[in-house]
């Protein structure tokens, strides 16, 4: 026995090894222990402070310890981006820092006031103002800088599902499982000014169409609908699935549209006439969100598929690269990529544990950034498919996340440049709409 244990500690030690053993069955080890401590007089009693203590102890150690991995975790990114702020002092301005990543850090800004779950966020594409969409009916528009809110948007009467300024941030959309899209002027205090009727089930997500003259929704009503902004007239219905369409997401010419859907694919279809250009099919449950990869990930994601298949798949010159390949997002908790043009999965990306939900390309095209129902945002170097950092939530349930849309250094017509070369780079600021009824802010 260690000399640094007191009478006291040894007796208690003895009774709650004694107490494990005979709760364990361990009969006779039990009666021999009890005659070589000392401790004949011993019987298991429930009511004893004894009682369960050694397993208690014990599964306490192995709560430290994985709380201690996580710490010295979180210690070697601290360390590890201060080392790159030392080595690189222009990264000092890290609010337009090209390869800015958020750190593993709690956010900065923690946004409550909705009532219920936060489903969406959008950002506005020239000033520091956030909108989110909530189960409460309502949206709120929040300055995302100083984590104020600036005013509450009522005109839903259930759930707001999705949101999304147009690309001048003139007009916000919204849509809601009340079966309607509604338009908002955003420079007369988000007056309602136009609401777009036709859906016959809840809707799940709204978009602009590049030049914010048409709208596209998806619902539940196993539809695709483009809407004209100027008359509120649905001018088109698309039936790309026979079941809950989760999102319906433009490319970025607005020519092609990317599905996702409940029945476990996702597709890409033509704006135009709903004809199906590809489809995708190797997830084991819901598909909930699809988006394009941009153009400047195009080279990371042809070493990754160089990689995976040996061969780099390359793009035909009458092809916008913009629209070369797929992300897709499941509840069967993976991300995979495909090629566009044929529908084979170029790669699959396993880590989280939980639905995934959230999909967003990092401005300079070499990180890939994922949002799910595990309490964490993981960051993928997309040429080599490994999560290179775990971004934890503080809510087990995320819903939605965003990159800001503000630029600097170039005007906000050459935005769609992705940030290549000297043009504009996007402002580093990312949210995420929780379950837990808040918006969480990431900045530098």
């Amino acid at each position: 026995m260690p000399i640094d244990l007191t009478d006291r500690q040894q007796n208690d030690l003895h009774r709650a090894m004694l107490d494990y053993l005979h709760s364990a069955g361990y009969h006779k080890t039990f009666e021999q222990f009890k005659e070589e401590c000392a401790q004949a007089e011993y019987e298991p009693d429930a009511g004893s402070k004894t009682k369960d203590l050694l397993v208690k102890k014990w599964t306490s150690v192995i709560r430290l310890q994985k709380k201690i991995v996580d710490l010295e975790s979180r210690l070697a990114q601290a360390l590890q981006d201060s080392a790159n702020v030392v080595a690189n002092p222009a990264s000092l301005n890290q609010r337009s820092n090209p390869d800015w990543l958020p750190t593993v850090t709690p956010p900065k800004l923690v946004l409550t006031g909705h009532r219920a779950n936060v489903n969406a966020v959008t950002f506005h594409p020239l000033y520091s103002v956030l909108v989110s969409a909530s189960d409460d009916s309502t949206m709120k528009v929040w300055d995302w800088d100083t984590g104020e809110l600036e005013r509450t948007v009522q005109g839903h009467t259930r759930r707001v599902s999705d949101c999304e300024y147009d690309s001048k941030g003139k007009f916000l959309v919204s849509g809601s499982h009340d079966l309607f899209i509604k338009l908002w002027d955003v420079d007369n205090e988000y007056k309602n000014i136009a609401t777009f009727r036709g859906h016959d089930h809840s809707i799940s997500t709204v978009r602009f169409l590049p030049g914010d003259d048409r709208i596209v929704s998806a619902s539940r009503d196993q539809t695709v609908r483009i809407w004209e902004v100027a008359t509120t007239h649905c001018i088109r219905v698309l039936k790309p699935h026979e079941d809950w369409i989760r999102t319906a997401i433009p490319s970025l010419d607005g020519r092609l549209l990317v599905t996702s859907c409940m029945d476990h694919t996702a597709r890409v279809i033509e704006t135009a006439n709903g004809n199906l250009r590809a489809e995708f099919r190797g997830h084991d449950n819901v598909v909930e969100n699809a988006i394009f990869a941009p153009r400047n990930a195009v080279p990371a994601i042809s070493e990754l598929a160089g990689l995976k298949t040996g061969a780099t798949p390359a793009t035909s010159a009458t092809e916008d690269a913009s629209v070369a390949f797929v992300v897709t997002a499941s509840r069967d908790q993976k991300i995979k990529i495909w090629d566009a043009r044929t529908g084979k999965c170029l790669h699959t990306l396993i880590g989280h544990d939980g639905w995934v939900h959230g999909l967003v390309f990092h401005p300079n095209g070499r990180y890939l950034l994922s949002a799910a129902d595990d309490g964490s945002i993981r960051i993928w170097e997309i040429k080599t498919g490994r999560c290179i950092r775990k971004v934890d939530t503080g809510e087990r349930f995320t819903s939605s996340f965003a990159w800001g849309r503000q630029t600097v250094g170039g005007g906000a017509a050459d935005a769609a440049k992705d940030g290549q070369g000297d043009g504009p780079r996007r402002v580093n600021v990312i949210a995420s709409g929780c379950w837990d009824y808040t918006v969480k802010i990431w900045k530098p």
